[in-house]
């Protein structure tokens, strides 16, 4: 009888995929085709189960019971080791036959704690897990034969023996990256979700906060097989692969050729993903950036922190200057959008030093600040330092930090509400006129998103979920209260903002009534549908249609129109085009 092995993963959201199960399965079956003709895992079938955080743990359940799987294997991560705790004991108690393995750096830190609090589980693989899975796959294939399936001498496991006591074995050395199969082959289950691919494992570094400064040693996959697996992508049309290499260009001669291929065979369509360290971009690097085209790819750059006494303490080496530089580079090409982090909560950092590191991060100008908050990571040198710090954090996933030293939990507050204001007016990237103005009414960035969120509290709205026409609202309150003489100004600021993104059907409240002049309206657009003056790829079309593509606004303060062109968009931002007319034309 067939044995058969579900590798379990629940996601964060629906658009992401789990690249480990994926690995382990290609692996395995690799080993399937390989050893022995495939006797080896003869008899065994192994099947991939994807499920989110957001579904109902009963329907996880259900789809798992109706597969019956031998063997059950769950890839565990902070975003969905609560559920899967949740499910462990249930699951035994309507599949009590299936074994339980568990795996991922979410319990690969401590292992023995994990089995000691869950007997339902029977083991867990530790680390890098693509041999071990295809040992154990192995192993349930010899016992389906009648041959002996013990566990001893296995590497890169924390098990129960056959008389129930907990044996912890070493650890697997880690693997040789061209020994691991290219784990996609199909790609109808992965159209419109994000693709994960990795180029590299480990990281030369060594972060405090970061699980990857625990393995030092770099490994690099063969370019051949890359640009091979690059291909593939390519010809399949994929819309996003996200490189999940830890530091990608920490090899530069390796970042280089990936990124020069990846120029030379651009679709059109693919957008590739990396986390880089900007300080370490060359010369070379930056004007093959510069030169690709507008949205081929996108740059994740950790700065963290730029307390110099900070960055000491977590390990982390960094030229901010040189950063700020590369940054700058990239920035002026127009083409790729950056993505840069800070994360509060390290040691060494107050709400002083942290609102200096925000206001020289947010004046880098990057397409996304992200504002993070220290997360205190199993097996991590952060987590050993606890005391030393003061740091405290959550006891459940995913340890978010709570206070140290040098933050209260009520600082922590504060930031949290700098986050939501960021996220909201400057990572939506629709209000950039509007903030054009706030910034010059405040000393700092930090000090207007701070006060942004003071005000919302203020007036109750902090935990509310706002529609985005309210958001333009609430802005235009914020400046009548704060800045009172700049009303006037920020409402056509706002309603630029508003319809440089959209189109839309109903005029927003805040925007008051249209003062376009309908004569003057239906004479430009006579006028626009004969000539075509200012726009491009409209030809053909009447002035009824044209009315319809695009939309008219009439600016009192700078007595001008602008005509808002949204076919002609931004291909990094996507913004409209904003079209200034003069009044008399």
């Amino acid at each position: 009888m067939m044995k058969k092995i579900l590798l379990a993963a629940i996601n964060a959201k629906y658009i992401h995929s789990n690249l480990a199960v994926y690995s382990l399965k290609a692996y395995a079956d690799e080993r399937l085709a390989g050893d022995c003709g495939g006797s080896a895992f003869a008899g065994v079938e192994i099947q991939i189960g994807e499920y989110t955080i957001n579904q109902q743990p009963e329907a996880v359940m259900e789809d798992i019971y109706r597969r019956r799987p031998d063997l059950l294997c769950f890839s565990c991560y902070i975003w969905n080791i609560q559920m899967i705790r949740m499910l462990l004991p249930e699951i035994r108690k309507v599949l009590p036959e299936t074994e339980i393995w568990l795996g991922g750096p979410e319990v690969s830190y401590d292992s023995v704690q994990m089995l000691a609090h869950f007997p339902q589980v029977r083991g867990i693989m530790k680390g890098e897990g693509e041999e071990t899975f295809a040992v154990l796959a192995a192993r349930i294939a010899a016992s389906e034969r009648g041959e002996a399936a013990d566990l001893e001498g296995i590497e890169g496991i924390t098990c129960r023996n056959s008389r129930g006591q907990v044996e912890d074995h070493p650890w697997r050395e880690p693997m040789d990256m061209d020994k691991i199969p290219f784990v996609y082959q199909d790609m109808t289950d992965f159209r419109h979700k994000i693709v994960y691919y990795e180029s590299s494992r480990g990281c030369p570094f060594s972060c405090s906060y970061c699980l990857s400064s625990v393995d030092k040693r770099l490994r690099l996959r063969s370019l051949d097989l890359v640009k091979k697996e690059i291909r593939f992508f390519l010809d399949a049309g994929t819309e996003q692969v996200k490189f999940v290499d830890r530091t990608f260009n920490c090899r530069h001669d390796h970042a280089l050729e990936i990124w020069k291929y990846i120029h030379e065979h651009d679709n059109g369509i693919t957008n590739f993903h990396f986390e880089v360290s900007a300080d370490l971009l060359n010369e070379e690097e930056l004007s093959l950036i510069r030169s690709m085209r507008p949205g081929l790819i996108q740059l994740e750059i950790g700065v963290q922190s730029v307390n110099p006494d900070t960055i000491r303490e977590i390990r982390r080496t960094m030229d901010l200057e040189r950063l700020e530089r590369a940054v700058q580079k990239v920035r002026e090409g127009r083409n790729v959008h950056q993505h840069l982090d800070l994360i509060a909560g390290l040691p060494w950092e107050d709400l002083d030093s942290f609102g200096r590191s925000f206001d020289r991060v947010y004046a880098m100008r990057p397409d996304q600040l992200q504002l993070g908050f220290l997360k205190v990571l199993k097996g991590s040198r952060m987590e050993e330092r606890k005391e030393a710090y003061g740091l405290l954090c959550r006891d459940t996933p995913p340890y978010e930090v709570l206070s140290t030293r040098w933050l209260s939990y009520g600082d922590i507050l504060t930031l949290k509400g700098v986050e939501d204001m960021t996220e909201t007016y400057y990572n939506s990237g629709q209000f950039k006129a509007a903030l054009a103005l706030l910034e010059r009414r405040e000393d700092s960035a930090f000090a207007l998103y701070r006060k942004l969120a003071d005000f919302y509290r203020g007036h109750g709205m902090g935990q509310v979920q706002h529609a985005r026409a309210a958001r333009y609202r609430i802005l235009l309150d914020f400046v009548r209260e704060t800045y009172p003489q700049d009303e006037e100004e920020m409402r056509e600021r706002l309603i630029y903002d508003y319809y440089l993104r959209e189109n839309a059907k109903s005029r927003p409240d805040f925007a008051g009534e249209s003062l376009v002049d309908g004569q003057w309206a239906r004479s430009f657009y006579e006028e626009e549908a004969r000539e075509h003056r200012y726009l491009e790829g409209y030809e053909g079309a009447d002035k009824n249609q044209l009315r319809r593509m695009t939309h008219l606004e009439y600016f009192p303060r700078r007595d001008v129109y602008v005509l808002f062109d949204y076919r002609n968009r931004d291909p990094l931002t996507n913004d409209g085009k904003g079209i200034h007319i003069a009044k008399g034309k």
